[in-house]
């Protein structure tokens, strides 16, 4: 089997899944082939994306193509666009109903593999402190992204994760859609039509 069978198959989390308050069984959703000119760096699968077994089915991806000024056929171009969530599979959710962070064992076991079988990706999207940690090493997210000039020099640029929940964190910081965003699709574009 290649890679993206190997991590398909990939069961190392169905215990922990099945005590989460969703009590769900692994769905890795694998989104990637080499020579892709934009890796997405996210989180985890939410509950929809789950369910759909396509990365960012979800407002959140409505959301976050609109930041990247991509169209729905551009952004699951494999050919152009890698989606790689520090997480394969939807962690679950808590007794209270929140999300459960990424499973580590996931980017342990995987994250490697996958960034050697990528390659040089011309630009990468840390979305969200999980993908900000991983790529940039940086713990704050505000200041990461706030740092976002020095990081877009590297061909990295981070982002806060493009859910709802972050509505008011958007509020607070306009100078990311005055600032930010116009360059990041202004990247985005660059590498896409190559």
């Amino acid at each position: 089997m290649g890679l993206v069978e190997d991590i398909r198959a990939c069961r190392l989390c169905a215990e922990r899944f099945a005590a989460t308050a969703t009590g769900h069984a692994p769905r890795p959703v694998v989104w990637f082939q080499p020579g892709a000119r934009l890796l997405i760096a996210g989180q985890a699968p939410g509950a929809r994306v789950h369910e759909s077994g396509q990365p960012f089915t979800d407002r959140s991806g409505d959301r976050l193509r609109d930041w990247l000024g991509l169209s729905e056929a551009e952004f699951y171009d494999r050919g152009r666009v890698a989606i790689v969530p520090m997480a394969f599979c939807f962690p679950g959710y808590d007794a209270k109903g929140a999300d459960l962070p990424p499973p580590p064992v996931c980017a342990a076991t995987w994250r490697g593999q996958v960034m050697a079988a990528l390659g040089d990706v011309p630009l990468v999207l840390a979305v969200g402190g999980a993908a900000i940690r991983w790529h940039l090493g940086a713990r704050d997210v505000t200041a990461a992204v706030a740092d976002w000039r020095g990081y877009a020099a590297r061909g990295v640029i981070p982002l806060p994760h493009p859910s709802w929940r972050n509505t008011g964190w958007l509020r607070r910081n306009p100078w990311f859609e005055a600032e930010l965003l116009p360059v990041l699709r202004a990247h985005v574009r660059e590498v896409m039509d190559v």
